[in-house]
């Protein structure tokens, strides 16, 4: 399975490429924003995106729209990965069709479970 990471910040992409790392998926390919992340999404073929919410350019919520809008990419599964745990962002990101939400930080296993639970929702 390919994984596109998506955040700002390296260092959180490096952390999500580890964890992911710890539950055998180690075909990742990052982007920084959510405007470069649709970049590659023309170039690359990926099985589920894991993606911040804040963040220049394109935030995350953005991308999930723009994602979840077009045929080509609407039924790759999403996981929203952010520090905002506020009730009004998990109700607008569950409205626009993010298939898990995590707050950091996170473990393994909960990341795990939020895959397990994304697939499923895309039939994948």
């Amino acid at each position: 399975m390919k994984v596109l990471v998506v955040d700002d910040f390296a260092t959180m992409r490096k952390i999500i490429k580890n964890v992911l790392k710890q539950i055998s998926l180690e075909d990742v390919v990052e982007a920084e924003s959510g405007k470069h992340a649709l970049a590659v999404l023309k170039t690359e073929s990926v099985d589920l995106i894991i993606s911040d919410w804040i963040m220049p350019e394109m935030t995350g919520i953005e991308f999930l729209r723009v994602c979840k809008g077009d045929e080509a990419y609407k039924k790759i599964p999403f996981i929203m990965v952010t520090a905002e745990a506020q009730k009004d962002n998990i109700m607008e990101a569950i409205k626009t069709g993010v298939d898990n939400y995590i707050v950091k930080p996170f473990t393994p296993d909960k990341l795990q479970d939020a895959i397990d639970k994304a697939r499923a929702r895309v039939g994948k």
